[in-house]
């Protein structure tokens, strides 16, 4: 799963999993241009990589501002001459309400973060990649939605939803170009936006009981699972909803 000579982009990351995927894209050879609100953790992350010999350079911004967005690609080109994979991770919980007391407010906000957002990374990084000749795009959707619904997160699991539906569209217009598109669908990983469970470990043996493997998974097993997709090992996959869940859609007791 050698990355060398590849360009990529990595949203959402400043921690958690993007932060653990633009890591080990880098240490697999990418040149890597990192996305998120907080500057001062994006370039301590930049830092890090190119004291270990790789190649990383930050932009800090809102990811549903799609001048920002754009800004990201053309970074990509000018810093290291093109595009080749985008993972487009950032994303929120959003608000917890059931639909009837939920704001119509808080509803578009999740929806805007979750997947209008990704749609703009994809309009823009796209192109890019159509100019090299081939390219990955990578969605972070989630098994909420998908196989497990859970209450108060209807305008989460609709969002994450879209991704899975968006990224199989976007394989059929865009295979003939040599561009794959998937959705990569995480169980729950010990994440910042997952919460913090230090101080009550009860959730965090709770939450593990969801899973066949009975743990959460770790930021870098994610990122390992985005690094398949990302690489030419995944030369025949696109158009997937790949669950990297620790078997929480199987586990029924």
């Amino acid at each position: 799963m050698d990355l060398k000579d590849k360009v990529a982009i990595v949203t959402g990351a400043s921690s958690g999993i993007g932060e653990a995927a633009a890591r080990l894209f880098a240490q697999q050879g990418a040149s890597v241009v990192l996305g998120a609100r907080r500057e001062g953790l994006l370039n301590e992350i930049v830092n890090d990589i190119e004291q270990q010999g790789g190649a990383a350079v930050a932009l800090a911004g809102d990811i549903c501002d799609e001048g920002y967005v754009a800004a990201l690609v053309d970074l990509a080109r000018k810093r290291f001459g093109g595009l080749d994979i985008a993972f487009n991770n950032a994303g929120s919980l959003g608000a917890s309400a059931d639909i009837a007391s939920m704001t119509l407010e808080d509803w578009n906000v999740t929806l805007q973060t979750n997947l209008t957002a990704s749609f703009l990374c994809a309009k823009h990084q796209i192109p890019a990649m159509r100019d090299r000749g081939h390219g990955s795009v990578i969605f972070t959707s989630s098994f909420v939605g998908h196989t497990i619904g859970f209450p108060g997160m209807a305008a989460y699991a609709a969002s994450k939803a879209g991704l899975i539906g968006m990224a199989q569209c976007l394989a059929v217009e865009h295979g003939s170009s040599g561009i794959r598109v998937n959705a990569l669908l995480p169980g729950g990983t010990k994440t910042a936006m997952a919460g913090d469970f230090s101080d009550d470990p009860s959730s965090a043996d709770t939450i593990a009981e969801f899973h066949a493997l009975e743990r959460m998974a770790e930021p870098d097993e994610i990122a390992k699972a985005a690094l398949f997709l990302a690489s030419d090992s995944a030369s025949f996959v696109t158009g997937s909803a790949m669950l990297v869940d620790g078997g929480n859609s199987i586990k029924k007791v």
